[in-house]
């Protein structure tokens, strides 16, 4: 399509599917994804706008052994309490205290998935389980690592979010889902040493990549959305 193009219908209908079909998948087919496309989906997800053309994003693809070596260390470190208790957050992703009506947000999504598993309310292993698969990458078989250098503001990772969903709805443009995951925030420092991280690279988050198990109940899970009038304002003269 050219630039001034106006689109057609059938493009219009399928942009607005790669977005409305974008949900965050947590089990996946061990099907192999290749680097070629995941090249092409970095390469259309760079198009996203940052002020100035500054692009401040930085993309670490793990795959294979790379990324089963990074989900192991990650793992033992989870199962270890004395050794989890040495790492924290790089950077606050939530506020330190929570109001309605994001709270009330979070709190149904988690206990909608744990419905959906099976796992009751107090059930801390079985919520530890889940959220350790987390750092399987939900056995996707690519796994995202994105940084960004400590010198960039708050303007650059506005930017960095406008790249992450075009990661995503690019992917979804070729049949493959995704799972953004600030949970491997957590764990910067064994990131840094395992991906070979300059000092002034600082971790954003991780993201699965690959084929949704469409077999998996975790993967039905369809988060709500309020309505456009409860969010926005239209003012007129």
């Amino acid at each position: 399509m050219n630039l001034f193009d106006l689109p057609t219908e059938a493009e219009t209908a399928a942009v607005d599917a790669a977005i409305t079909t974008r949900q965050s998948m947590r089990a996946y087919l061990p099907t192999p994804v290749s680097r070629e496309t995941v090249a092409d989906i970095l390469r259309v997800a760079s198009r996203a706008p940052s002020g100035t053309n500054t692009q401040p994003w930085q993309v670490h693809v793990l795959l294979g052994a790379v990324r089963q070596r990074v989900s192991d260390r990650i793992c033992a470190i989870f199962e270890d309490p004395a050794e989890l208790a040495q790492h924290t957050d790089e950077y606050d992703y939530y506020p330190k205290e929570w109001v309605s009506p994001y709270v009330d947000r979070r709190r149904k999504i988690g206990w909608d998935l744990y419905r959906l598993l099976d796992i009751a309310k107090g059930d801390k292993d079985r919520i530890h389980q889940q959220h350790a698969r987390n750092y399987r990458f939900f056995d996707a078989p690519v796994g995202l690592i994105f940084t960004i250098d400590r010198i960039m503001q708050q303007g650059s990772w506005l930017d960095y979010g406008m790249f992450l969903e075009n990661v995503m709805v690019a992917a979804r443009a070729r049949g493959l889902h995704t799972c953004p995951q600030a949970a491997f925030t957590q764990f910067h420092r064994v990131l840094a040493e395992e991906l070979a991280l300059k000092p002034e690279q600082m971790v954003v988050c991780g993201m699965a990549l690959g084929y949704a198990d469409p077999a998996a109940v975790e993967n039905t899970l369809v988060t709500d959305r309020v309505p456009v009038e409860e969010f926005a304002q239209f003012l007129e003269d």
